[in-house]
């Protein structure tokens, strides 16, 4: 799977995480009739959300991303593309994670609440990755894809060759 693609799936499975999470938390506060907790939540990711911005407003990759991206091996042939399978064994923390506070909705609202801001700082966080590395693919003339590793270990990546973009001089 493309790295960019992955970074494009992760930023968008995030928010959908936190859209969920948000509405059982809702959900369970109306059902426990507790508008306390709706409005310490929604007090909560508005904080998420101006801090997931101001981590995610740079225009460079992160400083985990930089790393992988020059730790990545060359290949001159493309790894095998299985996007759904590559999804699963490097998200699964976020499905558990997301699964599990969604459960608690109507026994404990604040549970969802709290991790409802979490994806929302990790998706505004990492809303800018994709297009930095697409920079940085097009700069070199090279594609970044996932290889295939164990669901608990560090991601790697292939670098194998792509096009160079071809940009006026200024």
């Amino acid at each position: 799977m493309p790295f960019t693609d992955f970074l494009k799936a992760t930023v968008l499975t995030s928010a959908g995480a936190a859209t969920a999470l948000a509405a059982v938390t809702v959900a369970g506060a109306t059902a426990d009739q507790n508008p306390t907790v709706v409005l310490l939540a929604l007090g909560w990711w508005a904080l998420a959300g101006i801090y997931g911005t101001l981590v995610g407003r740079g225009a460079s990759t992160t400083p985990p991303i930089a790393r992988l991206l020059s730790e990545a091996r060359s290949e001159s042939t493309l790894p095998e593309v299985r996007p759904g399978r590559v999804l699963l064994n490097r998200l699964w923390p976020l499905l558990l994670s997301t699964v599990a506070a969604g459960a608690l909705a109507f026994v404990a609202p604040q549970v969802p609440a709290v991790a409802a801001g979490f994806a929302i700082i990790w998706a505004l966080a990492w809303r800018r990755q994709e297009s930095a590395v697409t920079a940085i693919e097009e700069r070199d003339g090279a594609r970044f894809y996932l290889a295939e590793t164990s669901p608990v270990s560090r991601i790697k990546l292939v670098r194998a060759p792509g096009f160079r973009a071809a940009r006026p001089q200024r």
